[in-house]
Order: structure tokens, then C-alpha cells, then sequence
């Protein structure tokens, strides 16, 4: 990156950072690292030209850069310069020891009669089935009656689902690379929210494909920046999550789903509305799909209602070729969804267990809320009062990167914000995950620590034994 460039983002920064520059400095290079900003193997400015740009002595930068090498950031050559390391190895999940608040995973209600249901159903399925049937190569998008009972799930959403654009799938992610390696070519751009799913960051990567972000406010992503893009920048689709959207928890307004969707038909842009969330609120504002369904691909599953484990996904799409085209697009990737898999999700749709697992998931959710808003409700975080992840922002002494990594060391894992950053600066602020496979007692405890280390700021780099 050029040096004006990356010293004016620092130089914002720092103006308003309440901590020793070289600290800042050195968190900074990792945010940027996180973000996309710097790559492996980009070379940083040299120490005088760095002090120069930021109007800093010398040896505050210098002490800057040799704090970012005992952090593993960066590396310094003689006579080379400094060179930036790159992306550390990822952390391996845990085995359920300790709280993971970093999945975004819904909670596994503890009720006795609903897990015998569950047990039940998957029992008796298995009992009556030709199990060579399910063993089989299957045609892509599921059975006439495994699309029947995904229409009737998505009807909950989209009245009057026409099961032959439907299409059952092995899971929204996957859907997410199809539709955009079929709408985008790589170079090509799509829009997104300025925090978005950090699946879709990955996929557009992989691909090649660019993001442009778009500025959240409290209604959704920016009607006006949409209009802009779709001028001048000619993008070939809008991807949004706008039903408590991870990270934030915000569901879209129903007037900036209006606004999005008009512009959307003014321009024929495609929208990809990834309604992962969807079957949790009791009420939600309209689709996008039924907004604009000539253009809409609707994407929804069973991973954040129910289990993610469960590899179930549903797309409604604009029209039947455009579900034949996807088709063919996921068979190439995907060959097909799982018989065992799909045969399961619709013995629960249809006699209703899915909907069971879903009230108590809320259920559970909605419990698991009150506990944050008795530990953390006096610092400011949103979430949506029957979801189960919450958005924190940090106004403390911590730096983002550190509260999380110090977090970790005390086993809850929550995620900093530029993972869900795609217009490289992310606001100070965390998403914790209240689901997975923790007890509500667990989940408690978790929020505890997290309400203490906000209580009592440490500085990790300052604990010297």
C-alpha cells in the first residue's frame, strides 16, 4: 500500500487512540493485516519516512516496529527493510471445553422430551427407509416431495412458495459460492454491507470477485451508496443479510428494503438475501424477495434455527430456469445435498419437530439474552432480543485484537470486528456467539468474565513474571 495512504488511515487513528503510539502502531498492522489492507510479504515504510508521515520521533516508531516483531507481525532484513508477515495459523476449534462464543452456532436446548422427539423421528425414518435408496446418487435440489416440504418452510417467509423454483441444497454456503461465481466473473463487483458474513469475504476471495461495501446505519446498508454503485460502478449483484444480520444483530427497516429493491429493479441488479436468521424473530419486516422477486435468489436453512450440523438449505429463485441454472451450477460444485440428510429435514418439517426445535432454540435464545443484559447491559451492546449472538462495542482502554486474544487465553472465544469488515475499517467492537454447545450456566460464566475484563481493563503486554 502506498505510504500516504496507509499513514493517513493510521494517522485517524492515532489522533483519537488513548494509548502509547508504538502500541498503536503495532495493533494497527495486525487490524490491517486482518482486514486485507496489508498483505503477506508487503513492505511497510522504512522507519524515518514512517516518522515523517506521522509526525512521530524516531525511536517511537522504531519501538513501534520491534513491538510488532515480537508479536510475530513482521519481519526486518538488513538492508531490505520491514516486510509484514502475513496471517498467523487459524485457531483450532475447541472440543468443548471452555466457552466457544466464536461460532456463530444457535443453543442446544436441554429439554428431555424434545430431544427424544428428535431421536424419535430420526429413528423411525431410518426404520422404514430403503436405506440403498438413501445411498443412491440423487437428482439435484431433492425429491418432489423433499422441494414440497421446502416450499412449506419457506412460506413461513415467502406466502405461496412455488416449490418449482425451489430447490433443497447442502447448505447456505455453498449456495452463497454458486450464486456468486454464476453472477460474477472474476474482477467483477458485487455490493455488500460495510459488516457482513465473514463467508461471503471468503467466497469472493476464492473467487476473485470484488466486495464494495456499503454504509450501515440503523435502517440497513445505504440506499443512496446502492444507487451511486449501480451508476457508476455497474456491480453485478447486492448480497445482504438483512435479518439480524451477523455481526450486528440489526434486522433491515422495511422502508430500506423498499428503497433497496426499487433501486435493485431500476437497475435488473440481482440480490442474493442470505435470511439464514429468518425463522427466528416472531416478526420481521417484508422479504426482499417479495420485494423484488423477478430478481431475488432467497436463501435460507436449518444451520441457525436448528443445528449447524445440519446441511440443509433452501433457495427460492427469480424464475425456474434461474433455479435449473443454479442447479447446474451447485451440481458442478456440490454433485448433490446429502439423501439421509435432506430425507431428514423433511420428516421434521412435516410432522413438525422442525418447528418444535425452532420455538425452543428461541426459547433458549431469548433466556440466554436476559443473562447478557444483567451482565453487559450497561455497556451498550445490540442484539436482537430473540437471537443469540449480541454486538459489543469497546470503549475501554483494551484494543479490539487484545480483548478478544486475552479472552481466549481465559477460555471464551468471542471475534473482533474485522472479520466482518469490507471497507477496511472496522468499528471498535466484538460479536459473542451466546449458542453452541454450552449449558445456560456456562453461558453465564462466560458473560461474567467478559463483564469483569471490561470491569478491569489489563493490559496483557504489561504482565511481566
Amino acid at each position: 500500500m502506498p505510504v500516504d495512504k496507509l499513514s493517513a488511515h493510521w494517522l485517524r487513528r492515532i489522533a483519537v487512540g488513548d494509548r502509547p503510539a508504538y502500541l498503536l502502531i503495532a495493533e494497527l498492522i495486525a487490524e490491517d493485516v486482518r482486514t486485507g489492507r496489508l498483505s503477506a510479504r508487503d513492505r511497510l515504510p522504512n522507519l524515518r519516512e514512517l516518522a515523517l508521515e506521522l509526525d512521530l520521533n524516531y525511536t517511537t516508531v522504531a519501538r513501534a516496529y520491534a513491538e510488532a516483531r515480537r508479536r510475530g507481525l513482521v519481519d526486518s532484513r538488513p538492508g531490505m527493510g520491514t516486510f509484514v508477515r502475513g496471517h498467523a495459523p487459524a485457531l483450532p476449534l475447541r472440543g468443548g471445553s471452555g466457552a466457544e462464543m466464536t461460532m456463530n452456532m444457535p443453543p442446544e436446548p436441554q429439554d428431555p422430551a424434545l430431544v427424544a422427539r428428535m431421536q424419535s423421528g430420526a429413528a423411525d425414518l431410518l426404520a422404514n427407509a430403503d436405506p440403498y435408496a438413501l445411498l443412491r446418487y440423487q437428482d439435484f435440489g431433492g425429491t418432489p416431495e423433499d422441494r414440497a416440504a421446502a416450499a412449506a418452510w419457506l412460506g413461513h417467509r415467502l406466502p405461496g412458495c412455488d416449490m418449482a423454483r425451489v430447490l433443497v441444497c447442502p447448505g447456505i454456503h455453498g449456495v452463497l459460492a454458486a450464486l456468486v461465481s454464476q453472477l460474477a466473473r472474476p474482477g467483477e463487483m458485487i455490493c455488500v454491507e460495510s459488516l457482513t458474513y465473514p463467508g461471503i469475504k471468503a467466497i469472493a476471495t476464492q473467487l476473485g470477485v470484488q466486495l464494495h461495501a456499503l454504509t450501515l446505519d440503523d435502517d440497513g446498508p445505504s440506499a443512496q451508496e446502492f444507487e451511486l454503485a449501480c451508476k457508476t460502478l455497474k456491480p453485478k449483484a447486492l448480497y445482504c443479510n438483512p435479518t439480524m444480520l451477523n455481526p450486528t444483530s440489526a434486522t433491515m427497516s422495511r422502508a430500506r428494503r423498499e428503497a433497496l429493491a426499487d433501486i435493485a429493479l431500476r437497475f435488473a441488479i440481482p440480490i442474493i438475501e442470505d435470511d439464514a436468521y429468518s425463522m427466528l424473530p416472531r416478526e420481521a419486516p417484508p422479504t426482499l424477495a417479495s420485494l423484488a422477486p423477478e430478481l431475488t435468489y432467497y436463501v435460507t436453512g436449518f444451520s441457525k434455527c436448528l443445528g449447524a450440523g445440519l446441511r440443509t438449505a433452501f433457495v427460492r429463485a427469480p424464475t425456474e430456469r434461474a433455479a435449473q441454472r443454479l442447479a447446474g451450477a451447485l451440481r458442478a460444485t456440490t454433485v448433490m445435498a446429502s439423501p439421509i440428510t435432506t430425507a431428514l429435514s423433511t420428516r421434521w418439517i412435516i410432522d413438525g419437530t422442525a418447528l418444535a426445535v425452532r420455538d425452543a432454540v428461541r426459547s433458549e435464545s431469548m433466556a440466554r439474552q436476559a443473562l447478557a443484559t444483567k451482565r453487559l447491559g450497561k455497556y451498550g451492546f445490540t442484539a436482537h432480543p430473540e437471537g443469540f449472538h449480541l454486538w459489543l462495542p469497546l470503549a475501554s482502554s483494551w484494543s479490539v485484537v487484545e480483548f478478544a486474544s486475552w479472552l481466549r487465553t481465559k477460555g471464551a472465544g468471542v471475534v473482533a470486528s474485522a472479520a466482518f469488515s469490507t471497507d477496511g475499517d472496522p468499528p471498535d467492537a466484538v460479536r459473542i456467539c451466546l449458542g453452541g454447545p454450552i449449558s445456560r450456566e456456562q453461558c453465564d460464566d462466560a458473560l461474567a468474565l467478559v463483564a469483569d475484563t471490561l470491569e478491569h481493563p489489563r493490559h496483557p503486554h504489561a504482565t511481566v513474571m
